[in-house]
């Protein structure tokens, strides 16, 4: 028998493994504004050079595909080119052997159906349709634009009041940020090329519980306008646009169905999550700019405390901010038993301090998002005996943030993935008994990249219980308004992107009542938009300003270097209680992760920053 030899990786093979984790990096850290079809060409040359070589339309289609993309970006193609691309492209997909070149010529295809227009720009004007300035890309993905470089460079130099000031420049919840905001900004960190996203949010925290948001003095007001705006609803997009409009001199006069302001902040999120002190400190701070507020006032018609045509005649602007408060039902039998409950109204109660009392029982949360999870661990905290969560994709396909899931798991909550809810059992006194599931295979991948459920060939599964919870999503009241004349589609109210509703002067909208349920940051950001384009429209063109020093640029910190992730309570110390499950980073924690900042405002990306900032 011949001698047989142990295959080991040798150094180039090593090489070659370290370089494909460099690039998954540099596709990571790919911030917005690049040319699209740059980018597609890249990625067709990274394809081509995998191919092995042994058909025809890998070996020589890819370089004709390559070299057609090229003359686009050359300036040599004409529309011919396009169709030659297409059909070259299609011609791969149909006689490729493997899968490289299928997937490559179908990229192709899905850029010339997906960014068409950037390939006829560079034909007819021989350029990028694209800025040449990059952004920023922390900044860029911040819906509000908060300058996330400069506070980051400001709490380095423990200048942690300065650093609030500049964040609420454009985002007047700075604290709510800080503990809860999905933190969309680290998701391109140019800090990926080198080894992880920079914890932007953990920074952010460190600013706002080193300087409360109540103690650092607001920028100063503009001169009275003698403008009145009527704003509906209290949460977080309503109350920025109020704090704006106080800052541009206009009195802004906030209209709150319940008792209390914050919106879905108070009403859902539970208090381990975001204390509902420190709620009140960013409200506070709002608050003493002179925003007027009428607390437990509906808005709507005439069965209500104030008509919306009202605040029309007497208001010299209005805007909608009421939020997705509504549940929604799933849709099975048996949904109307006694015992199930929707995930709004048990938010909405533990809000109100109204605590349900599942001691000893067994509850079953249908949903795999944010609030799903909000329900799963607060239900834990109210003694539930057992807590499941009934999901019918894979919990890599939930939506809720990983932290959140793996916090839910951690203190006990058991996972029924691939399970999607079909009925509900009640007893004879029409209380819940237990809900049957019906088990899923993993199927298709969409449009989304998420990989679709279908029904599998097995027999469903009862799943006893107490309480069943429904966490699928939540609606938007606008019936009072559609009434009124607001144009309604599909139970969202339709505004164009500056935020103002066509045919009806003066009246805008925005948050989660336009785009249904969104994040925190997106809500804040939509009230910070209407807020400029009311002053707009009254007349008026008022920059909020701030005057904060940005430090000088500290560029030493190039060394790959661990990222510093927050703390939490022990598992089995947090789920007994309501106390805040997150804890802040020291001293020595934030300066060395403020160090990891590369600066990008100042090198690579952008403008030299000066020492002003202004919000539009």
């Amino acid at each position: 028998m011949s001698r047989l030899k142990i295959s080991t990786p040798n150094n180039a093979q090593l090489t070659v493994e370290r370089l494909y984790k460099d690039l998954e990096r540099h596709i990571v850290a790919s911030p917005p504004g690049l040319c699209p079809v740059d980018l597609q060409l890249s990625f067709l040359k990274m394809c081509h050079a995998q191919t092995c070589g042994k058909c025809v339309p890998c070996r020589i289609g890819l370089g004709q595909l390559q070299k057609l993309l090229e003359q686009v970006l050359d300036g040599t193609a004409t529309m011919n080119t396009l169709d030659l691309i297409e059909e070259t492209a299609n011609n791969i997909t149909d006689s490729a052997d493997c899968a490289i070149g299928y997937e490559a010529a179908h990229m192709v295809l899905a850029g010339l159906d997906g960014f068409r227009e950037d390939y006829i720009h560079h034909i007819e004007h021989h350029k990028c349709s694209y800025n040449i300035t990059q952004p920023v890309p922390c900044v860029a993905l911040c819906p509000a634009g908060v300058d996330i470089p400069g506070y980051i460079a400001l709490i380095r130099e423990k200048r942690y009041e300065d650093a609030v000031r500049l964040i609420r420049k454009d985002n007047p919840f700075p604290t709510a940020c800080a503990l809860i905001c999905e933190h969309p900004c680290e998701a391109r960190c140019r800090r990926n090329m080198i080894d992880s996203s920079v914890n932007i949010r953990g920074l952010k925290r460190m600013a706002v519980d080193q300087a409360r948001a109540n103690t650092v003095p607001n920028p100063p007001k503009a001169d009275e306008t003698g403008k009145r705006v009527a704003i509906i609803g209290g949460g977080p997009g309503g109350l920025s646009c109020a704090y704006y409009l106080e800052l541009m001199g206009h009195h802004a006069v906030v209209f709150e169905e319940k008792n209390r302001l914050g919106g879905m902040l108070r009403y859902g999120i539970p208090n381990y999550r975001f204390p509902r002190q420190r709620l009140d400190e960013d409200i506070d701070a709002i608050l003493s700019t002179g925003v007027e507020v009428h607390m437990n006032t509906s808005v709507g018609d005439e069965d209500n405390d104030v008509s919306f045509d009202q605040l029309q005649k007497e208001y010299d602007a209005v805007y909608i901010a009421i939020g997705a408060h509504s549940d929604k039902k799933i849709g099975i039998d048996g949904e109307d038993s006694e015992g199930v409950i929707s995930a709004v109204e048990m938010l909405r109660n533990i809000g109100d301090d109204k605590m349900p009392d599942f001691t000893g029982k067994n509850v079953v949360i249908v949903g795999g998002g944010n609030v799903a999870m909000d329900c799963t661990r607060s239900a834990i905290r109210l003694g539930a005996k057992k807590v499941g969560i009934a999901y019918r994709r894979r919990q890599e396909d939930m939506t809720a943030l990983p932290i959140e899931v793996e916090g839910a798991v951690a203190e006990g909550a058991e996972l029924y993935s691939l399970k999607a809810p079909l009925k509900i059992e009640a007893d004879d006194a029409g209380k819940v008994c237990a809900i049957w599931v019906e088990p899923q295979i993993i199927g298709k991948i969409d449009a989304w990249g998420r990989a679709r459920p279908e029904k599998a060939s097995v027999e469903p599964v009862r799943i006893p219980c107490d309480v069943v919870v429904v966490a699928i999503g939540q609606g938007i009241e606008s019936r009072h308004f559609e009434e009124a004349g607001v144009p309604v589609k599909r139970g969202t109210i339709q505004a164009m992107s500056e935020s103002d509703i066509k045919d009806i002067p003066g009246v805008f909208a925005g948050g989660d009542c336009v785009t249904g349920p969104a994040t925190v940051i997106r809500a804040i950001a939509a009230g910070k938009v209407a807020a400029a384009n009311i002053d707009e429209y009254l007349g008026y063109h008022h920059p909020i300003q701030v005057d904060v020093d940005i430090p000088q640029v500290k560029y030493e910190n190039n060394e790959p270097y661990g990222r510093v992730n927050l703390q939490e309570r022990n598992a089995g110390e947090r789920k007994t209680d309501f106390d805040e499950v997150e804890c802040c980073m020291t001293e020595e924690e934030a300066c060395q992760e403020a160090g990891r900042c590369l600066r990008c405002d100042h090198f690579g990306y952008g403008v030299l920053k000066g020492g002003r900032a202004a919000i539009w």
